[in-house]
């Protein structure tokens, strides 16, 4: 385990979220020139960052209606070329029979379903739904990674392969043992092992290495065969295949009914984050929870690392790829939604409860702060190697690049660190800076009839500086603006969602999200600081202490 001693950038994560506290109590009477500066630049940068995240969201949501447009439009026409009026209610059962034009037999799908203390039916229900695509017979490999530290795991998954015995080209169990050297547990580890066992059997049987496309799914995924097609499609419309990451949006809408409102609002949150993730022109951006990646770009970075700060599988494995390919590695968007479920348990309270556990789990992922700034510096990064031993500095990148892209991995590097410190800082800074900062300045500055002043008149900058003060009042016009991009952002999810739903899921409009539902955001302010600010902070803290976490699994009930 990677001491502090070891790799002083783990100060970073705790240094930001203790210093913003103590900023935020402390600068308007000690700093209060430095602090009103800093404060304006955050908020600016805070507004800045939200507008382009909306302004990407959009594109994203209006190219996830065009590839479901197009597919139904698509879907229509063999119907009627086959001398049936297809109707959207037959999509169906015509989603598994469709032929997609672009799709070939070359590729070979291996989906890694990483399972521990998962419910059974769950399981069965996921891997059903991948079942019904047309080409699961010929073309498909499940390898279904299982835990030997859960109990009666064999069990289940002979079970499970008795089920599905003539459904697929093969179907693979692996059981990740809990004591290799150097691993900590939880999905990551399980997907390496699975992934690293799962496809040696396949090419053990015969199955060319240039062929496998690893897809990573939760067990709660539904994966569309409109997914598997536009993997295929991209793939084959890819100048350099075998170096691209295929990434989806994620849709939270299989039992969104049936948990909390504050939970609902935390994943579509969530959810909305990733899709604006997913419009990068430089193809510089993370999967969360399903994506698809070749075997040999797997091979080549030496698949996934097992250590405790790879807690964050998905994004770790993009960062993994980006670095150990000096950029050559990119990030595909499939714009077609994998449909996941919400986190839920029996009772109001104790489904907040999973919430919250789930979400300090997820923020975890902060230690993927190091990791980047070491990798982007060219320093050894500390993980575990390819014989399963950790501790030891990882091997540099064996890639090597001309001038010209040298120069352009190093902008793109700069990219990639502000991209990973906007995703663990402004969760860890802004419930703090955005509901107390400008209030607690506010006291200090004017304070209330019957209050001593806290500073010296000679001393208060709204006072003494013009410039100072028309500074105060540009950061407080702007507090006024900083909600309006998540509005904005929640406005087109709203559609979206019920696009998503009737056109791809194919459920009635009183089966979707109605405007009833638009006062879920009430518990906006509850889901921020319960599943976000708190869990976030918590997460930069523990960076202190390195401790070892338990093998906790977000819980879900399935009828």
């Amino acid at each position: 385990m990677v001491q502090l001693a070891d790799d002083p950038f783990e100060l970073l994560a705790p240094m930001i979220c203790v210093g913003s506290f103590l900023l935020m109590l402390l600068g308007p009477i000690y700093l209060p020139r430095f602090w009103i500066l800093c404060l304006s630049g955050y908020f600016l940068t805070f507004l800045a960052t939200q507008i382009n995240h909306l302004v990407k969201f959009y594109m994203t949501a209006k190219c996830i209606k065009k590839t479901i447009n197009e597919h139904n439009a698509k879907a229509r026409r063999q119907g009627q070329e086959s001398g049936n009026l297809v109707t959207d209610s037959d999509l169906t059962e015509m989603e598994s029979s469709l032929i997609n034009s672009y799709s070939s037999d070359f590729l070979v799908h291996a989906f890694v379903v990483p399972s521990y203390a998962e419910p059974e039916a769950l399981m069965k229900d996921t891997i059903s739904r991948i079942a019904i695509h047309k080409k699961a017979r010929t073309n498909y490999v499940i390898i279904l990674a299982m835990e030997i530290s859960e109990i009666h795991h064999r069990t289940k998954s002979e079970n499970l392969k008795e089920y599905f015995k003539d459904d697929f080209l093969q179907f693979v169990i692996t059981n990740h043992p809990s004591d290799l050297p150097g691993e900590a547990r939880g999905k990551g580890s399980n997907i390496s092992y699975g992934a690293r066992k799962g496809t040696a059997e396949m090419i053990a049987n015969g199955i060319e290495k240039n062929r496998i496309i690893i897809t990573i799914c939760d067990s709660d995924s539904h994966i569309p065969e409109l997914y598997v097609s536009e993997v295929e499609k991209a793939f084959s419309r890819s100048a350099d295949p075998y170096n691209r990451l295929f990434a989806p949006p994620i849709f939270f809408g299989r039992n969104c009914f049936k948990v909390p409102a504050a939970v609902r609002v935390t994943d579509i949150t969530w959810s909305s984050m990733i899709l604006a993730n997913l419009s990068s022109s430089r193809g510089i951006g993370f999967p969360c929870s399903t994506y698809s990646i070749s075997y040999k770009l797997a091979d080549q970075v030496g698949f996934w690392d097992t250590d405790a700060d790879a807690v964050g599988e998905d994004m770790h494995m993009m960062l993994k790829c980006l670095f150990k390919t000096q950029g050559q590695a990119r990030m595909t968007p499939i714009f077609v939604p994998i449909n996941l479920t919400n986190v839920e348990t029996e009772g109001y309270f104790e489904n907040l409860k999973a919430r919250f556990v789930q979400a300090k789990r997820h923020y975890n992922g902060v230690a993927d702060v190091a990791y980047t700034l070491r990798s982007a510096l060219n320093l050894p990064t500390f993980c575990v190697d390819a014989n399963g031993v950790g501790g030891s500095p990882a091997s540099k990148p064996k890639v090597k690049l001309d001038e010209n892209s040298c120069t352009t991995f190093w902008f793109d590097k700069i990219i990639i660190v502000l991209k990973v410190l906007e995703t663990h800082f402004m969760p860890v800074t802004s419930g703090w800076l955005m509901f107390f900062a400008v209030p607690l300045m506010q006291f200090v500055f004017y304070p209330p009839q019957g209050y001593g002043p806290y500073l010296d008149p000679n001393m208060n900058p709204l006072l003494t500086s013009d410039f100072h003060l028309r500074v105060w009042n540009v950061l407080k016009f702007t507090t006024l603006f900083l909600p309006l991009p998540l509005f904005g952002t929640l406005g087109i999810y709203e559609d979206l969602h019920r696009f998503i739903d009737i056109e791809l899921f194919k459920k009635t409009r009183n089966e979707t999200r109605t405007w009833k539902n638009y006062f879920d955001y009430v518990s906006m302010p509850i889901a921020a600081w319960m599943f976000m600010t708190l869990p976030s902070n918590i997460a930069s803290c523990k960076r202190l202490f390195k401790a070892r976490d338990q093998y906790i699994v977000a819980e879900k009930v399935f009828d």
